[in-house]
């Protein structure tokens, strides 16, 4: 899992790629919860998103499609995390609204990267 937390990382996310394998994926992980909105723009290959809480549970999955500029809207408010991976993998796993991240591997991950995790809501 590709760990996308700076601007210019979320800016760019999995544009431009012309394949991705069959378990990776890009995880969007934001300061504070917020509504979000994704578009396809450059991206060449067709995806599914999860949004998640701040709990790290899945609320929402949406299939997007190859360069389809229209935006991909949450429907909950209060959400800190997304995760794209390829279209149909959340089915293909099982993984359905009510299942959770491991936080514990995402917070590890954000301090291996030097982030400070109490920004992230980590104690």
């Amino acid at each position: 899992m590709q760990l996308a937390v700076l601007e210019p990382e979320m800016a760019v996310g999995l544009m431009y790629r012309t394949a991705l394998g069959a378990d990776d994926g890009m995880l969007f992980a934001y300061v504070s919860p917020r509504p979000m909105e994704f578009w396809m723009r450059n991206t060449l290959i067709p995806l599914d998103i999860g949004f998640f809480d701040a709990q790290g549970v899945l609320l929402e999955i949406y299939p997007m499609q190859p360069n389809d500029e229209h935006r991909v809207a949450s429907r909950h408010q209060e959400l800190q995390y997304a995760l794209e991976m390829n279209q149909g993998w959340y089915a293909r796993n099982g993984i359905r609204p009510g299942d959770k991240l491991d936080l514990g591997k995402l917070k590890a991950a954000l301090e291996a990267r030097g982030f400070q995790v109490r920004k992230f809501g980590f104690e």
